[in-house]
């Protein structure tokens, strides 16, 4: 860790759990006695403090992960994305990874383009793994690129048809797209002016802040915000030899509006009532997509019948909800997450567009809002759910209703969980399954309340014990145990 490295302490912001993360600001003395007192308070309690149920879940880290890396950031970061594997080795892979860097004010806020070293499986030893330093930097995460964005990072997302290519969400009606590729590395130091983005989306009427999406079939993009839509474009015109339209002057921004060529949508689509929160498109449709709101509704859209729903679920939830994913696996499967604590499955079969339509199945794991969900691509019926009570679960529908005769399992545990990720200490904002590493994982958490620093980013594998079959592992055991014997018997 770089000892020039701001610490400052946040204050939640009035939004509730609508807002994804804080602004860093620091704390007046009297405020840090208040939460001083608080800390005295819990730890009276009988319940176990962050700090217990964090040493308790790093002594389990050689048991549980094949691989785990932690890095400390400077900065909170609201979001957290792979992008293209770059090189592959005997050991370990080369990869893309963009975060942002939501500052105080004192410096820009950044989009930040990493280099991670990705271990292969099998290859960390067990001992390694748990002995990080949690107040140190990573040494398999190294910035590659820094980009000065026009306001905080909201959200990332990058576009399936070209590695180059990532749109960001600020606190604007506008989405930004940029060539992370041609843009300039830039200094990021109080006064200098944002870097100018390659595209700009027009089309919101108000703030969108974290509804976003990437088609995985066409460059196509949408978005929701404040004003209750939901707007699709194509930026295929945009494309040219590979890379988005040059800018004259790459690089150089404005101290003004955001600058650069836009491009309007395709179509605004109307049905919400209240702020759209999330968005996700189809997997075998450019044309369809779904979102879900502070509403409590979930909506499926047709872009090829207008812009009215297609699809209207008027209470998806219990509250507000935050996250939904798609499968890419089965285009039947649509999972949601809310402020009620819950994960929910859909069958969009089961779904009719008099607004009737009841989960197929409800997760309950968290004891908070759920701020993040997403299927996994590497098993169908497994996916990840992360929330404001800093865990990230990951679940398997196919070991729902299943009875399993193993008497050291909790009885109290949901069904489908069959893993948890408890290594951050606060709220769990953004993951992202690696689809070039299978059963890899990027989290990041926003630990300014508990750590006194901007957040941790922490990279992930389960052991393949944990998820391979059964039968598999038990064999491999065997195989073990008589070569453990074999061995014993020799001279």
């Amino acid at each position: 860790m770089e000892s020039s490295q701001p610490q400052q302490q946040q204050q939640p912001q009035q939004q509730g759990p609508k807002k994804r993360g804080r602004k860093p600001k620091p704390k007046d003395e009297k405020e840090q006695q208040q939460s001083a007192g608080k800390a005295k308070e819990g730890k009276k309690s009988q319940q176990p403090s962050v700090d217990e149920k964090y040493t308790q879940w790093k002594s389990l880290v050689p048991v549980l992960y094949d691989w785990l890396a932690n890095h400390n950031l400077v900065w909170p970061s609201l979001s957290c994305r792979w992008g293209p594997q770059l090189e592959q080795a005997t050991y370990k892979n080369r990869q893309r990874l963009y975060l942002s860097e939501q500052a105080n004010g004192s410096v820009p806020n950044t989009l930040v383009i990493a280099n991670c070293e990705v271990v292969k499986p099998r290859v960390a030893a067990a001992e390694h793994i748990s002995q990080f330093n949690e107040e140190a930097r990573s040494p398999f995460v190294k910035k590659y690129k820094t980009l000065i964005h026009p306001g905080e990072v909201n959200r990332i997302r990058e576009l399936p048809q070209n590695s180059k290519i990532v749109a960001t969400h600020t606190d604007s009606p506008d989405v930004l797209i940029w060539d992370v590729e041609a843009q300039p590395n830039r200094h990021a130091v109080l006064g200098a002016t944002h870097s100018r983005p390659d595209l700009i989306l027009t089309g919101h009427q108000d703030n969108a802040e974290f509804a976003l999406a990437m088609c995985p079939t066409e460059p196509y993009v949408i978005s929701g915000g404040k004003d209750k839509s939901v707007v699709l474009w194509s930026i295929q015109d945009h494309i040219s030899g590979g890379s988005i339209i040059k800018q004259n002057k790459p690089g150089e921004g404005s101290d003004k509006a955001i600058e650069g060529p836009s491009v309007g949508p395709r179509g605004i689509f109307c049905g919400h009532e209240d702020t759209v929160e999330d968005v996700a498109f189809s997997p075998s449709s450019a044309q369809e997509f779904c979102s879900v709101g502070d509403d409590s509704c979930l909506i499926l859209w047709d872009a090829r019948v207008g812009t009215s729903p297609a699809v209207k679920v008027e209470k998806a939830h219990d509250a507000d909800l935050h996250c939904v994913d798609w499968n890419r696996h089965d285009d039947n499967l649509i999972l949601t997450g809310s402020a009620d604590n819950t994960v929910r499955l859909f069958d969009r079969r089961n779904l009719t567009s008099d607004g009737v339509g009841s989960p197929i199945y409800k997760f309950e794991g968290h004891k908070a809002a759920v701020l993040c969900v997403q299927w996994s691509p590497d098993k169908s019926s497994v996916f990840g759910s992360s929330a404001e009570d800093g865990l990230l679960n990951i679940w398997d529908y196919d070991k729902v209703g299943k009875k399993v005769d193993r008497p050291s399992k909790s009885p109290s545990t949901p069904a489908g969980l069959f893993f948890q990720h408890a290594g951050h200490r606060d709220k769990v904002v953004d993951f992202h399954w690696n689809a070039s590493d299978p059963w890899t994982i990027v989290s990041v958490s926003d630990d300014c309340e508990t750590t006194g620093g901007g957040g941790t980013l922490q990279i992930w594998r389960m052991s393949d014990l944990l998820y391979r079959p059964e039968e598999e592992v038990l064999a491999e055991l065997e195989k073990f145990k008589s070569h453990v014997i074999s061995c014993a018997g020799k001279p």
